[in-house]
């Protein structure tokens, strides 16, 4: 108890007072984005005075604080029982360090109250967004029909029942007479946590790095700490009172904008998905081998916490990490954990605990720990000074850097290098999970094998990925390959297994099968409506309708994502394709347009609005959106390919080749633009050109018949 007092838990959120808030409230101001806030206090309350929901400087009271260091942010209560995060953060470091100031999350750009990420909007709603981790206990209470909150908890901050689940039989167990204690098992704690109570690591002389004495069989501990420190959605209430991780969260993969290729962290995607690609976790260490879980301090400073297992002799010294001792470069973290540093002033360390390979970062293009420290010199530059050290490095144990990016580029040759790597047998989880995603845009008869024994894999994120993957194929031919998954012990993969069965014919099934996929699917709609404050639920909600056949209530949840964040765009996007399929392509455009003025620069907005004005036959319109979308988002090859294609449909083959070149440069593997280059040239009476782009393409995909077929007229 006492480790815990101070601790960044028993500090995760207070009530605002002399004590706990750390910002100056001397009638202090800052100013961001035109706007020029004061911070103040009166009758003994804290105050800021800034722009509001509709831009209008008012008074608002400080009702919470929010963390203590390196930062501390401050919450603000409303009305309707939202709670809102200010986007103005008190730097705690001390002012030799640059702190003891006010600034910005977002210091690079111009925020005011239309925008998104301005501190009343859904992204900084602390209902939704921060509770479930800063308190103990949170049931959100939110009411779709009122769009109001009702938020409780247990306690504000993270106590014990966080961890250690509900409290009444410890209580029992303290009150209990000192010889009758031994008879209530775990003093009374539904989880103790002591799955390394007993276990020695064993120096190895050979290796110089310990070895566990027994093989960690629980995924207890990590998980307690994974409901907090991992990127996830919730998808249940009450995870303090089970032990079931995948009961209550959806956690994210090792995808494209959360991590680098190579899963190093890129996103604020916190700790969890990071160490468990780790060599670390996979010999067994656990969380509280290097933090003290109540003080989460480190078991010890520096080089010392991993000393505990590595042998100093022969890592902390200049053979090894060849530099000065002493020196930057000598800590073991600065090369085996580089920071990134988040909200401005925070600095969080990679978990994955990799070698520094700066010779496929070259490949995947993917950050190094060299170049993060020399900033001076370029990955070429490290991978040069890597081959002279290591003539022959060994495989790394993350080795999937070079398979993700080559996936991610649209080659389909990556498939037999994912499905090795899904079928590795030491791969960890996480990564042979996201393998199975990446996988889905090549599936044919070979790779579906892979699919299918992912789909019953020990894993349960494997088996979630797979799931997904089946979205892939046609809703007709989903249900034999998911039947099994709509009984899964893990709401997590029961739901999103629900998801893409819903709408399945009943008379593909019988009664029994009917009934489990409405139960299936009716905890589907459980966990979305859980998160109904949420656009992105409201969205999904509509989907599952929209397959199920129901229309209204499709177009219903579309339109409450739309009034929860008029920004949304997959809102607007989603209700159109309804209007579409209704045969209502005024009412699509009529949305389409209103979702344009909010968000001009979405290409998504203006793609649709292009496909749209094509159907009602005004090519000059369709064209211009078309045009506007390719430009607006030039990495999505598919934009450019349908802006190509609309370009050439109207006579203008000249530039619409000139269009696909562009595009081709981007995106070199794109089968789409390849064919269309290939024939718009053939067309045009340049073979050769034609012949060329061909050429490409039947190395990309050499048995798909379309591809041969465009190759023999080439002849």
């Amino acid at each position: 108890m006492s480790q815990w007092q101070g601790s960044h838990h028993q500090l995760a959120m207070q009530e605002a007072g002399p004590t706990s808030v750390l910002g100056d409230f001397s009638d202090t101001t800052f100013t961001a984005s035109g706007v020029t806030s004061r911070f103040f206090t009166s009758n003994g309350k804290y105050f800021v005075n800034t722009d509001g929901p509709n831009g209008d400087l008012a008074d608002y009271q400080i009702r919470y604080t929010f963390g203590v260091t390196p930062l501390q942010q401050y919450l603000i209560e409303f009305p309707d029982g939202r709670i809102q995060a200010l986007s103005i953060a008190w730097d705690t470091r001390a002012a030799s360090d640059g702190g003891q100031r006010w600034f910005h999350l977002y210091p690079n750009e111009q925020i005011d109250h239309t925008d998104e990420l301005h501190w009343t909007r859904p992204q900084q709603n602390w209902n939704s967004m921060c509770a479930d981790c800063h308190s103990t206990n949170v049931r959100k209470g939110y009411s779709a029909e009122t769009d109001t909150f009702a938020t409780t908890w247990s306690e504000v901050s993270v106590g014990c029942e966080a961890c250690h689940g509900p409290a009444e039989k410890h209580l029992s167990w303290a009150a209990a007479p000192v010889e009758q204690q031994p008879e209530i098992s775990n003093f009374g704690l539904d989880r103790l946590l002591d799955e390394t109570s007993g276990i020695v690591w064993q120096p190895d002389a050979v290796t110089g790095t310990a070895r566990r004495s027994q093989p960690n069989s629980s995924r207890q501990e990590i998980e307690i700490c994974a409901a907090c420190h991992s990127r996830r959605g919730i998808i249940k209430e009450g995870a303090s009172q089970s032990a079931q991780f995948l009961d209550h969260y959806m956690p994210a993969l090792l995808s494209a904008g959360l991590y680098y290729d190579d899963g190093q962290i890129r996103d604020e995607v916190y700790v969890w998905g990071s160490f468990l690609q780790s060599r670390m976790h996979a010999a067994g260490v656990t969380c509280s081998n290097c933090h003290e879980p109540h003080s989460q301090d480190l078991r010890a400073d520096a080089n010392a916490v991993c000393g505990q297992c590595h042998q100093p002799v022969k890592f902390a010294s200049t053979e090894h990490h060849r530099h000065a001792e002493n020196s930057t470069g000598a800590a073991c973290v600065n090369c085996h954990m580089p920071e990134t540093t988040y909200m401005v002033v925070d600095p969080r360390r990679d978990h994955s605990m990799r070698i520094p390979r700066p010779d496929l970062s070259v490949v995947s293009g993917a950050p190094n720990a060299c170049t993060q420290c020399h900033l001076d010199r370029d990955t070429e530059w490290a991978a040069r000074i890597f081959a002279d050290w290591y003539p022959t490095p060994k495989e790394p144990f993350q080795n999937w850097g070079s398979i993700f990016a080559q996936a991610r580029a649209g080659d389909p040759r990556s498939a037999p290098e994912l499905v090795s790597l899904i079928q590795s047998s030491i791969a960890p989880d996480i990564a042979r999970a996201t393998a199975v995603v990446e996988l889905a845009p090549y599936l044919d008869a070979e790779t579906a094998v892979a699919l299918q024994s992912a789909l019953n894999d020990d894993s349960p994120l494997v088996r979630i990925a797979a799931s997904r993957a089946v979205s892939n194929i046609p809703p007709s031919a989903r249900l034999p390959y998911l039947a099994h998954m709509l009984q899964d012990d893990l709401l997590a993969v029961r739901s999103d297994a629900a998801r893409s069965v819903a709408g399945v014919s009943q008379t593909q099934m019988n009664a029994a099968g009917a009934k489990l996929v409405d139960t299936a699917v009716a905890e589907y709609i459980e966990t979305q409506q859980l998160n109904a404050d949420r656009p992105q639920s409201q969205v999904n909600l509509g989907n599952l309708y929209l397959q199920l056949g129901e229309s209204d209530a499709a177009e219903r949840h579309y339109r409450a994502a739309i009034a929860l964040e008029v920004d949304f765009v997959p809102a607007y996007i989603n209700l159109a394709d309804l209007y579409r399929g209704l045969n209502r392509d005024e009412d699509a455009v009529g949305v389409l347009r209103q979702g344009i003025v909010r968000r001009p620069d979405a290409a998504a907005l203006q793609h649709a609005l292009g496909l749209a004005m094509v159907r009602q036959g005004d090519a000059e319109s369709a064209l211009q959106a078309l045009e506007i979308a390719a430009r607006a988002d030039p990495a999505t090859a598919r934009y450019s390919y349908v802006y190509g294609v609309a370009l050439n449909s109207m006579g203008k083959r000249a530039q619409a080749i000139t269009e696909l070149q562009q595009a081709v440069d981007r995106s070199p593997n794109d089968r789409q633009v390849l064919f269309a280059l290939a024939a718009f040239n053939r067309d045009a009476g340049n073979l050769d050109a034609a012949r060329k782009w061909a050429s490409r393409l039947r190395q990309l995909d050499p048995g798909e018949p379309a591809v041969q077929e465009l190759w023999q007229s080439l002849r």
